[in-house]
């Protein structure tokens, strides 16, 4: 019997417990063909997790597996890190409304349903850790929340923590046409940028009267989460996700970073490759879609499946994303295949699958590789990541298996059927009121 993800959900907290008694068991992952993305293929290796994270990785007859270990005989199979979504739409997110352009003080986190397909679809595919995003019909729609997809009840379970105990998370800006409408938003690309700059102006004054204040309660300015937001990014600990596309909204993108200094990842980039110099001397990363049918917007005509390369070889860091569901989550290894066939090379293409997509996250630390010390969120593939023939076996979230081929319920959602998007369908009931991804 197929079980639905309410029933899973309802299971969550047995699920959880029985999850952490499991990692404190030794995983040993035998005879595979290891990638570590930070280093060379492992033929005959050997994988060891335990209490969530990488314990041991190296050649089989290197690495000494413990007794009382868990021992998965993976021979013939290919594991890679957990892939990193650095841009994504799952769990039903939705921010700012339309009251206004711009706001900083929507959050994503409190519009995630934990319990949509979406989610089990993007660990069906291997992904481990996303970047879910507000919709791009605003100039500012709120700030993103970076999950683990690991099996949860509640989104906080699926929440990241930063080394001071906060939220990981970012904010989401766009310009071009997607954030162009009637009044009180911009009609154009002028007046976007004007109204982008007077909010950061706003900020850098509250950021002002803040630090002026020392501490002293009487002093402190009026209390603005949306400002407050902002100087968390002013003061570089928040990073920008901009969806841009055409030449000239990157270089306007650039220009804002310059006058403000906020960090920035610049996102679809459909015409990155005419300015790839210019990004690539700004030091901004580029978080690339790749899609072999586009359409959709004029702006986006120019978009090529060559623009990874071109950006890559001109020196700027590079990741991939799924825009879920501009493109599928399940076929995130598919966008890489795409790029090397463009002209990528194979070794940064994987990398913008997991670790290019992990600095662009500031999680570089936890995820992206398969390093002693990580989490041990890793992926078993029945071969080569780049072949059509591929297919993933399994997904592990911090040495938790949370997606499994063998399973029924889990290949319903790798392979599609009936019931297999129950509860997502209405997750794009306002697509059209928030504008294109």
């Amino acid at each position: 019997m197929i079980r639905s993800r309410s029933f899973r959900a309802a299971l969550s907290p047995l699920l959880l417990t029985a999850a952490v008694a499991a990692q404190e068991v030794p995983h040993a992952f035998v005879g595979a063909t290891l990638v570590p993305i930070d280093g060379p293929p492992i033929t005959n290796g050997t994988l060891l997790v335990r209490g969530g994270r990488i314990e041991a990785i190296g050649a089989r007859e290197g690495v000494a597996v413990p007794d009382g270990a868990t021992v998965i005989d993976a021979t013939g199979k290919t594991i890679v890190p957990g892939l990193v979504d650095s841009h994504s739409h799952i769990g039903a997110v939705a921010g700012a409304d339309g009251s206004g352009p711009i706001q900083p003080e929507v959050r994503a986190l409190d519009s995630i349903d934990p319990r949509d397909p979406g989610i089990q679809k993007a660990q069906a595919g291997g992904i481990t850790t996303a970047n879910v995003m507000p919709g791009s019909g605003h100039l500012l729609s709120g700030q993103t929340i970076y999950l683990k997809l690991r099996d949860g009840r509640t989104v906080d379970d699926l929440t990241i923590k930063n080394a001071d105990g906060s939220l990981a998370w970012g904010i989401k800006m766009a310009n071009g046409t997607n954030p162009q409408r009637e009044p009180p938003f911009a009609g154009t690309r002028g007046k976007a940028a004007a109204l982008v700059r007077a909010q950061f102006l706003r900020a850098r004054e509250h950021q002002r009267k803040v630090a002026d204040a020392k501490g002293d309660p009487e002093k402190m300015p009026e209390r603005s989460l949306g400002l407050e937001a902002l100087v968390e990014v002013l003061e570089r600990k928040r990073v920008v996700h901009h969806h841009t596309h055409r030449q000239d909204d990157i270089l306007t993108v650039l220009r804002l970073r310059e006058e403000f200094g906020f960090r920035c990842v610049l996102h679809h980039v459909s015409e990155g490759a005419l300015v790839a110099n210019e990004i690539a001397a700004a030091g901004v990363p580029c978080s690339v879609i790749v899609i072999d049918s586009p359409g959709g917007k004029l702006e986006a005509r120019n978009l090529s499946l060559e623009t990874g390369a071109v950006l890559d070889r001109a020196g700027v860091l590079v990741g991939l994303h799924t825009d879920d569901g501009i493109t599928d989550s399940r076929l995130f290894l598919r966008s890489a295949a795409l790029a090397v066939r463009a002209g990528m090379d194979r070794t940064k293409a994987l990398e913008a699958l997991t670790i290019a997509n992990a600095r662009m996250l500031d999680l570089q630390d936890r995820i992206g590789t398969l390093t002693v010390g990580k989490d041990a969120d890793f992926v078993v593939l029945s071969g080569d990541p780049l072949s059509v023939h591929t297919q993933v076996l399994q997904t592990w979230v911090e040495g938790a298996k949370v997606f499994d081929l063998a399973d029924p319920k889990d290949r319903l959602m790798a392979m599609g059927g009936y019931g297999a998007s129950n509860g997502q369908a209405m997750s794009m009931c306002c697509f059209a009121a928030q504008g294109g991804q």
